[in-house]
C-alpha cells in the first residue's frame, strides 16, 4: 500500500445509499484509485483523503439526469471518472470508456474485470479516431477533460439524433457555455442548459453541462466525416468479393 493509500478516509454513510447493493465494488475502486491509481499518475496523491465527496460521489450523482437504458460513452475517461461510478449505480447503462493512453486503458480494463462491470467495455482511441467506427450513442458523459468549445468538438459528434451530452464542470459552467454558443451551433447543438444534480449527498451540488444536439450530430462537416469513416475501405471492398 501507498502512502497516499493510507489516506483514504472510511466511505460516508451516503456513499450506502448511493451504491447501495455495488457498494463493496465502489469501495474497492476507492481503494484502487488511492494504491494503483497515484503510483500509476492517474491522480494526484493529495485527491485520496477527498476521493468519496469529490470524485466518487460527484461523478455517481450524474446518473440523476440520464435517461434509463441507453448508451454511453465517458470521452476521455482517465481513471474512470466519471464513467465508472455511473456504471456502478446504473447497470441497465451500456458504457465505453474511450481514453487514449495505454496506461489509463490497463487500469481501466483491470477495474471493469475486477469489479465484474459486465456491461462496460473499455476502448483506447480518441475521439475523433473512433468516429464512425463505434456505434453512436444516446449519451456522451466528461469531466474535466477540456474546455467547453473543445470538449463539444469531441463528444458531441458521437451521439446519435438527439442525443446529449452531459459535462461535469465547476463554477465557470455559465460563463463556458456562454462563450462556446456560436461553436455548438455549429455543432448541431439545438439546446442547452446548466443543471446541479446530487442534492443531499454532495457539497457543493454537481453542476452539469447539457448539450442536447437535432437530427445532426457535430453538424454537416462531422456527418460527412462520419459516413466517410464508416465506408468500407477499396481493399476491404475487394476481399469480400
Amino acid at each position: 500500500m501507498t502512502d497516499a493509500a493510507a489516506e483514504l478516509p472510511p466511505a460516508p454513510d451516503v456513499a450506502r445509499e448511493v451504491f447501495g447493493e455495488r457498494f463493496p465494488e465502489a469501495v474497492r475502486y476507492g481503494e484502487l484509485l488511492a494504491d494503483a491509481g497515484v503510483r500509476r499518475g492517474l491522480i494526484g496523491p493529495r485527491e485520496v483523503p477527498r476521493l468519496w465527496e469529490r470524485h466518487l460521489l460527484n461523478c455517481a450523482v450524474l446518473s440523476e439526469v440520464v435517461p434509463e437504458g441507453v448508451t454511453v460513452c465517458d470521452v476521455g475517461s482517465g481513471a474512470g471518472l466519471p464513467g465508472i461510478p455511473l456504471a456502478l449505480v446504473r447497470p441497465d447503462l451500456k458504457i465505453t470508456l474511450l481514453e487514449p493512453l495505454l496506461r489509463r486503458t490497463n487500469f481501466l480494463q483491470e477495474v471493469v474485470e475486477l469489479l465484474g462491470l459486465d456491461h462496460v467495455t473499455v476502448v483506447r482511441g480518441r475521439a475523433e479516431e473512433v468516429m464512425g467506427k463505434l456505434p453512436q450513442v444516446h449519451v456522451v458523459t466528461a469531466r474535466a477533460v477540456a474546455p467547453l468549445d473543445r470538449l463539444a468538438g469531441w463528444g458531441v459528434p458521437l451521439l446519435r439524433p438527439y442525443g446529449e451530452m452531459l459535462a461535469l464542470k465547476g463554477d465557470t459552467a455559465e460563463e463556458e457555455l456562454k462563450g462556446a454558443r456560436a461553436a455548438l451551433g455549429k455543432l448541431g447543438v439545438v439546446e442547452t442548459s446548466v443543471v446541479q444534480v446530487g442534492e443531499g449527498i454532495v457539497d457543493p451540488m454537481s453542476t452539469v453541462v447539457r448539450v442536447e444536439v437535432g437530427e445532426s450530430p457535430g453538424g454537416v462537416r462531422f456527418a460527412a466525416k462520419r459516413a466517410k469513416a464508416a465506408r468500407p475501405s477499396r481493399a476491404s471492398r475487394g476481399r469480400r468479393r
